[in-house]
């Protein structure tokens, strides 16, 4: 197989809402904006985000929307919401809905360590 050309591609955050850049970003994750794109091989680029704390949130999903995480024992499922994670830290927000994007398959892993966020 021959060399994989990675670019870098740079996405300005500002005003822009989480599902429409995700969306974005996970094709040029997963390489479907190139010709040679196959399913089963990692031909994606670099993807780096800039300007995170201006990203514009619709409706009332700061509240609202919940993200679970159960650790396998009985009582084991945390909730946390949205706004609870955006405050923390609002890349983090950026990388779950971009993580749900990207098919679950071996490959996701390498695909998320392209995405830097700046």
């Amino acid at each position: 197989m021959k060399n994989i050309e990675r670019k870098l591609q740079k996405i300005d955050a500002t005003g822009q809402t989480i599902g429409r850049m995700a969306t974005k970003i996970a094709n040029i994750l997963r390489g479907k904006t190139k010709p040679e794109f196959q399913p089963y091989l990692d031909l994606g680029d670099i993807v780096e985000v800039s300007n995170i704390a201006k990203v514009k949130f619709t409706g009332k999903k700061l509240g609202q929307k919940e993200y679970h995480h159960y650790s396998g024992y009985l009582g084991g499922l945390k909730t946390k919401k949205m706004s609870e994670v955006y405050l923390k830290d609002p890349g983090e927000v950026l990388i779950k809905a971009v993580r749900e994007m990207l098919p679950p398959t071996k490959l996701r892993v390498d695909m998320l360590k392209r995405l830097i966020i700046k």
